[in-house]
Order: C-alpha cells, then structure tokens, then sequence
C-alpha cells in the first residue's frame, strides 16, 4: 500500500512538471541566460541575496499555525519593483530550470530571491510551492515544511494550496509530528474536495 501510495505521488508530481516543462521550453534559453544574469548578480551582491534565501527558510510561521510573514517586512525593497510580467517569468523560469538541472541549493536560492523581489507576482504562489519541494529535495524538513506553510498563509487563494497542504503533512509526518498530520489532511479533504490532493488525503487517512 505504500509502494502504491508513493507511485500515485511520483504520477501526480510528473504531471505537475510535464505541464510546468511545456511552458518553460519556449523560453528556455532566455530563461537560462536570465539565472546567468541572476546569479552574477547574487555573486556580486555579497551576502544579501543568500542570506535572504536562508532567511525565508528559517524566519516565524514555522508551521501551518505560525503567524505568515509579511513580503514586504522581508524584502523593503520589493515595493519599488514596478510590476513586469515578462521579466518575471524570465526569473520564475531561471529558478524553475535549476529544479530540472537538479541544482536543489541554487533553485533554492533562486526561488527565495524571487519571492522577495516579486512578492505580488502571478507567479509567486508557484515559486513558495516549489521552494517547499526544492527543499524537501534537499533534506531540509524544516524549511520544506515552512515554505509549503506559506503557500496557504500568504497565497490562500492559490490553486497550489491543496497539494502545499498534502506537502505540509507529509513533512510533519517525516518530523514525528503525528498530532499535527491528521488534523491537516482533514483540511484538505474538508476545504478542497475533488482535488488530487483531497483524494491522496483521503486515502492517507485511512490509513492511519
């Protein structure tokens, strides 16, 4: 049942990417040539946007009860970033071409800099999605489980909710917090039925 239950989750994450991929691949090399720019710039920039990148794993809100942190007390600077969707996709897609290029340490750092350069973009419900998986990838429970957690705290209307709370569960399952795990896919089935998270949820439940 748990061979089961992990192939429906590689099944569901492959779909996610395989849609994520399709968008990218238009942009590829631009994208590509955006990280170049990127990451030149977080070289030069000294520790700043390092530091931001750890910062926005390890801040308050650890958990799903913990109070959100405002984007704009994280990044002052972000409100004077005038909104532009192309150039935004252009960073979105960089980050996103290192999870593929299975970089997890720089996808992490690329997808916090983002957020918080970009806190109000269309994208950066996916990008605090995906700095979850980028760091349940690389080990790091505790900062998975805070970024899935602000998926729902500060994009609670973001279609990525649902699976960043089915993530969030999984992640307090893995840290031993087994009071919190059931409590959490009841949300998910009780808010979000229909999804493919609600219905893992379910399942998961069951069992235990």
């Amino acid at each position: 049942m748990q061979l089961q239950q992990m192939q429906d989750e590689i099944s569901r994450l492959r779909g996610i990417v395989e849609v994520q991929q399709n968008d990218i691949q238009q942009m590829k090399q631009e994208a590509l040539d955006r990280y170049k720019d990127l990451d030149s710039r977080i070289g030069a920039g000294g520790a700043s946007a390092p530091s931001a990148a750890n910062n926005s794993a390890s801040d308050g809100g650890t958990n799903a009860g913990g109070a959100p942190v405002s984007p704009a007390a994280q990044a002052p600077q972000a409100s004077s970033e005038p909104g532009d969707p192309a150039k935004e996709k252009l960073y979105y897609d960089a980050a996103f071409d290192l999870i593929k290029a299975k970089d997890f340490d720089k996808a992490s750092q690329a997808f916090a800099a983002f957020l918080r350069k970009y806190p109000n973009s269309q994208y950066a419900g996916n990008a605090q999605y995906w700095l979850g998986e980028v760091n349940l990838a690389k080990g790091d429970l505790q900062g998975a489980g805070q970024a899935f957690a602000k998926v729902s705290q500060l994009y609670p209307k973001h279609a990525k909710v649902p699976d960043s709370l089915y993530k969030l569960a999984d992640v307090e399952r893995r840290l031993g917090h087994t009071d919190k795990v059931k409590g959490i896919l009841q949300q998910v089935v009780a808010q979000y039925p229909g999804t493919s998270a609600a219905q893992l949820a379910q399942r998961d439940l069951q069992r235990l």
